[in-house]
């Protein structure tokens, strides 16, 4: 698919996403062994982007499964339509059929409905690969990961009723987690792992530019110099890189082309999701904070050049 490193980042790069170069290589080799790559960092740093820009850049299918608390295979490999299958069976007992012929016939392709694993293992085409992402693996339960090591390591799937489905092409598998939790090692054992920590000033600058390219200068600026030195800040969440290109979306809608401090007050509600974060940052404080954003983006105006 890639023939070396360097082509994975052009190539996310060509879809508008900015990689470091040790990202492109966990990509890389992920695609170039076969092996699953987890993701794991804090919430908003583009860990599911990934899955979305590699889909694209393979021009392939994206099956996407959302892990949740209670996450079970009847959610997430297959489900047997139990309506259908009452309707067949009456149909059936009215023509006479045996037992055996019955239970052969209620639980047969048919009757299954595909949730997201068997449909990643069961879409490859012509050696067409889908993209798998199996989101905040860290929300659901131990059970769940317990049941993935079947299809992280040997990429198949069984179905007690119909025996075990292996993929003809192994899918491209993303895991990500935003530890909540800590993952269990045999998962992790299946998988290539890379930390996604948050971004560097000239980086972030970057994105910003890279994903609202009417931004003003100054303000992308200004922007990312402020974002950088909330995340100093004993937040309980600090803003990652979606909570930047919202804000940076906010203000272009505002026609703002430089960061005033009456105009961060008035948006801060766009970066910050919890009402303490909100209140440490009022007054004096929130004045300091506009202060050394402001210097750090002159500081730094040569990064734009």
């Amino acid at each position: 698919m890639f023939d070396s490193v360097n082509s994975v980042q052009q190539t996310l790069q060509g879809q508008d996403y900015i990689a470091e170069r040790g990202l492109a290589t966990a990509i890389y080799l992920a695609l170039r062994l076969g092996r699953p790559l987890f993701l794991e960092g804090e919430a908003g740093v583009g860990k599911t982007e990934i899955a979305r820009v590699l889909s694209g850049a393979l021009g392939s299918d994206l099956i996407r499964l959302q892990c949740y608390e209670g996450l079970d295979a009847s959610n997430a490999l297959y489900e047997w339509n139990y309506a259908a299958q009452m309707l067949h069976l009456r149909l059936l007992e009215a023509s006479g059929a045996s037992r055996e012929e019955m239970q052969a016939g209620i639980f047969s392709r048919e009757f299954l409905q595909t949730r997201p694993l068997l449909q990643a293992v069961e879409s490859s085409v012509d050696g067409q690969r889908p993209v798998l992402l199996i989101d905040e693996i860290d929300r659901a339960d131990e059970e769940f990961e317990a049941f993935l090591l079947e299809l992280l390591s040997d990429f198949q799937v069984t179905i007690p009723e119909l025996g075990t489905i292996r993929a003809g092409t192994p899918p491209v598998v993303v895991v990500t987690s935003n530890r909540t939790r800590e993952v269990h090692d045999a998962l992790k054992r299946r998988c290539l792992y890379y930390w996604i920590d948050y971004p560097s000033f000239e980086k972030e600058l970057r994105i910003v530019r890279t994903k609202a390219p009417d931004v003003e200068p100054l303000l992308a600026r200004q922007v990312t110099a402020f974002i950088q030195e909330m995340r100093e800040l004993e937040l309980f969440k600090s803003p990652g890189v979606a909570e930047t290109l919202d804000w940076t979306a906010a203000l272009v809608a505002l026609d703002q082309h430089a960061l005033s401090l009456q105009t961060v007050a008035e948006t801060l509600g766009v970066i910050l999701k919890y009402q303490d974060d909100i209140d440490l940052l009022s007054g004096d404080s929130l004045q300091a904070l506009h202060e050394r954003a402001i210097v750090q983006a002159q500081t730094n105006a040569a990064l734009v050049s």
